[in-house]
């Protein structure tokens, strides 16, 4: 692999963040292989695979609803060989927000993102929550 290859790589993760950030889903649709492949793990409440376009969407929706999602505070992009790794924490609304740090791990295939793994540091961050939302 080369570098002019993973810096292609490193470029079309973060416009997939972009597209997905404003709802573009026609244009993260263009960075997304059709068959893209997202694995949640089982100790979270969207746990499960989902496939596709349409699956990235209803994982995306999911996600910012049942977590209160505020925002995202990107902290490194690194890539090597057909991955791309993105380590963030994610802003769960709240003063001051709630900070749950992950890594998301992104392959690539042909230019387009085939798959994500999210790694959640502390899942249990998550489910606290998940939990404090339904009772509001």
């Amino acid at each position: 692999m080369t570098p002019d290859l993973e810096t292609q790589n490193r470029k079309c993760v973060l416009a997939l963040y972009a597209a997905t950030g404003r709802g573009d889903w026609a244009k993260a649709a263009t960075l997304m292989t059709d068959d893209i492949l997202i694995t949640e793990a089982p100790t979270l409440p969207f746990a499960g695979v989902y496939r596709g376009v349409q699956g990235m969407r209803e994982l995306f929706a999911t996600v910012q609803s049942t977590l209160g999602v505020a925002g995202i505070d990107m902290r490194q992009v690194t890539a090597g060989g057909e991955w791309v790794v993105v380590l963030l924490d994610l802003l769960l609304a709240g003063t001051p927000p709630v900070r749950v740090p992950l890594a998301e791990a992104f392959r690539l295939q042909d230019g387009k993102v085939c798959e994500i793994l999210p790694y959640y540091f502390d899942a249990s961050l998550v489910v606290k929550a998940v939990d404090a939302r339904k009772f509001r």
